[in-house]
This record gives C-alpha cells, structure tokens and sequence, in this order.
C-alpha cells in the first residue's frame, strides 16, 4: 500500500500551521466537572483570563471545552454546550493563534464555526449524523481521535485484539471517509485517544508506536497531560502529575507527536525547548 508522504502544515482556518516544530494546544475546559483543573475555570470569565494566561505562556492553539470527556462523565447537551464556549471563542477570536473547539456535537460545531472557531476537535471522530456535512465547506482544521466506547463507560473493560493496527486501521479509516466527502486531507490531524477506552497497558503501546501512525501521512496529535495514566504510573493527584506529563509528552514527540495537548503550557515549552535543542545538536 502507498501511503502519503507526511504534511508539514496544516491548514487550519484563518490559519496555517507549521509542523517545523511540535506545536502546543492549550486546553481551556469550560466545565464545572472536568477531571484535571476541578471546574477551576467553569465560568466564562474565568476561562478567558485562563486562555489568555495560555497565551502569554506560548500555546500555540487552543482547544476550548464545554463538555466533560472524563471516564464516567454525563453527555452535555449541544444548547448548554454552546451557551459555555461560544462566549470564550467569541472573546478570544483576534488572540492570534488559532482556536480549536473540542466538541463532538454537529450543532455545537456549526455555532462555533460562525464565530470564528478555526478547528474542531471531536472525540467522536466526525461519526456523528451531520458532523462531516457541519465542517465539510468551513476551512477549518479537525482532530479525528479513536475512542472505544462513550465517556460514561469507556473505561469499564477495555479490550482490543491489537490495540495498535485496531485505532491505526479506524483512523485510517475516517481520515478517508472525510476526503471522500471533500475534505482536504491537509486540514487533518488524528489522535490515538490515549485513556479513551484503553487500559494502562493500550495507552503505553500506543505512544511507543506513535511512529506507526505518523506514517500514515496525517499529523498526530497527543493528549496525555495530567490523565490517569500519569497517576496510575506515579500514584499522583491529577494536580501532581506534571512530571509525569512532561515524561509522556517528550516520548510521545520523540515517537512523531507533531501537536501535543497539555494543560500546563510554560512548562511543556520549556521541556520542548530542551529537547529539540539536543536533537538538532545531533
């Protein structure tokens, strides 16, 4: 099979990202129950001045929230949803760098969209009635990430044959579904889901092959900040898994990881800087 060689950009609505360098997304969650900052930035006014906090730090994009994807989280309905972060999206839409919606709901998505939002990132991988007809004439960029399972059960039992060509193969699989239905392949980035759905064990075969799925051409994005990986690894508080964090992020970029999504941006910046100081001093 001939695979495409692998982008360098992405075009990401208003904007156009170079993948010279790992990219940061900084993770804005407008939700009074997300599992890593405890609704710390539930109010609109609390997760502008957050975001714009990101900003000064270096985020190179934002990824805005208004729905819990937690192990065991209730669904959010697109109305409550878009009354969250279409404020946020609205406030921050001449910040300069590009802004990602984390969203899997196809109305959330086209409210967004009007407002300037340059990304959509949605766990659900664009399945969803009228996702891919919601960004199809947009522009915009989209994150397609593998999840097994819905949020509320996902971590119940997860199972793979092999976890490594089964989220390979699917995403593999709605990269194509998008651009048979007219989406460029240069606005998509797809994201192994590292603790959707998967065990301990899924999540660190899954970083170790990350080079496998940059093969397939598409830039790979990276959550793995804060996420219960790092506490079952290190027997930390989400609150206490920075280290832990940094650890994966740098893994995961050595394995091919072109956007990595972290909640704490000064310091994933300054790990970056160090290690792509030593890697071009080779």
């Amino acid at each position: 099979m001939n695979l495409p060689g692998p982008l360098r950009h992405v075009a990401c609505g208003r904007f156009e990202l170079s993948l010279d360098r790992p990219l940061i997304m900084g993770v804005v969650n407008v939700t009074p129950d997300s599992f890593s900052d405890g609704g710390r930035h539930g109010t609109i006014e609390a997760a502008i001045a957050h975001a714009t906090r990101l900003l000064a730090e270096g985020a190179d994009l934002l990824d805005i929230g208004g729905e819990s994807t937690r192990p065991g989280a209730a669904p959010v309905v697109p109305d409550e949803e878009i009354a969250r972060v279409a404020p946020v999206v609205s406030a921050l839409r001449d910040c300069g760098v590009p802004l990602s919606v984390d969203t899997r709901h196809p109305q959330t998505m086209r409210a967004v969209l009007e407002l300037g939002a340059d990304m959509i990132n949605d766990v659900g991988a664009m399945r969803a009635p009228g996702a891919i007809d919601a960004i199809r004439d947009s522009g915009c960029g989209v994150c397609l990430m593998h999840m097994q399972g819905e949020p509320a059960t996902m971590q119940q039992a997860p199972a793979y044959v092999e976890v490594v060509s089964e989220v390979e193969e699917f995403l593999r699989g709605r990269v194509d579904a998008l651009v048979a239905a007219g989406v460029s392949r240069e606005r998509v980035v797809v994201d192994p889901g590292i603790g959707f759905g998967k065990s301990l064990r899924h999540n660190l075969l899954l970083i170790d092959a990350l080079d496998e799925l940059a093969a397939g051409g598409q830039p790979v994005l990276v959550g793995v900040s804060r996420k219960s990986m790092i506490g079952e690894l290190t027997g930390r508080t989400a609150d206490h898994r920075l280290a832990g964090s940094l650890a994966a992020m740098l893994a995961a970029v050595a394995r091919g990881a072109a956007i990595v999504r972290v909640h704490d941006v000064a310091e994933s910046r300054d790990a970056l800087r160090v290690w792509q100081a030593i890697d071009e001093a080779q």
